[in-house]
């Protein structure tokens, strides 16, 4: 019975890591359900900004503000890379990687220079894997997203551009759509493109009455909406990990679930036919005492 104890072992075994993916499994059910409601609520709030931002824009064409300086030529980018810090989601990280590096490969056959943040260990490990420059990281964010922690690496970009030495800067995450679906996403942060902001309504201008005055409020403002844009898409990818996490655990604990049944099987086939064996060794005994 040497093989039936060792089938006895795996199943055991299988049964140990079923346990472990179900409380994931678990675990990430009650965290989605909150960073889905984190998710809904950042939205309205990012869309206005976006909205106000471009109005202000166009509004005050005249203005000239470093964050509102639109390049010609594009010679040097910069990405903001949102991952997660833990790995078991399925391909969550790998699609969004797989869209990131295929615009940094295209960027780099028309001689752009890139610049990286990384936000999140998986994507910082992929950026230094493939020798990107990686100019500022932040990692071990938690479940909840936090302003406090996105400033500093942001303000790196951020500054790098106003000051002439990025032509844009896009953000690439993971967009929520549903439960069973996220979609791996790239958006521009940086020039601001107005039109793609309020969608086709650009026949009429806005006009709007400052204090202090339109250079003080415009500079604010744009800080703020590149802050609330970030927060949003950390949000989303955090939605969308969970999910990810809750579906992939789910998976594995079904397939762990088929495994047992099938080590079943087979120890109780081996486990009859040792018990087949041993009777007819009786029988074959008895025959010949007989």
């Amino acid at each position: 019975m040497a093989v039936g104890k060792e089938i006895l072992t795996k199943i055991r075994s299988v049964q140990n890591t079923q346990k472990i993916t179900k409380a994931m499994q678990m675990v990430s059910t009650s965290k989605m359900r909150k960073t889905q409601e984190r998710m809904r609520a950042a939205r309205p709030y990012a869309d206005k900004v976006r909205a106000v931002i471009s109005h202000l824009a166009q509004a005050n064409l005249d203005i000239q503000l470093p964050l509102l300086r639109n390049p010609k030529n594009i010679e040097r980018v910069g990405f903001i890379l949102i991952t997660t810090d833990k790995g078991l989601c399925g391909g969550l990280n790998a699609n969004a990687l797989k869209l990131f590096l295929a615009k940094v490969s295209k960027y780099q056959e028309q001689g752009v220079g890139i610049d990286v943040c990384a936000l999140g260990t998986k994507g910082l490990a992929a950026c230094q894997r493939a020798q990107l420059n990686v100019v500022a990281s932040a990692v071990q964010l938690g479940d909840t997203p936090k302003v406090e922690k996105l400033i500093g690496p942001l303000r790196v970009l951020v500054s790098k551009f106003a000051a002439g030495e990025l032509d844009a800067v896009h953000v690439v995450y993971a967009n929520f759509v549903n439960t069973m679906r996220q979609e791996s996403k790239i958006e521009q942060l940086l020039p601001l493109k107005t039109e793609d902001m309020i969608g086709q309504d650009v026949g009429h201008s806005w006009n709007y009455v400052y204090e202090p005055d339109p250079v003080a409020v415009l500079d604010f403002l744009l800080h703020r909406y590149i802050e609330s844009v970030l927060y949003e898409a950390l949000c989303e990818n955090m939605a969308s990990e969970q999910a990810a996490r809750m579906v992939a655990m789910k998976a594995a604990t079904d397939n762990a679930g088929n495994a047992i049944k099938e080590l079943r099987l087979v120890y109780n086939k081996s486990r009859q036919a040792a018990i087949t064996t041993e009777l007819t060794e009786i029988v074959a005994g008895a025959a010949a005492v007989s």
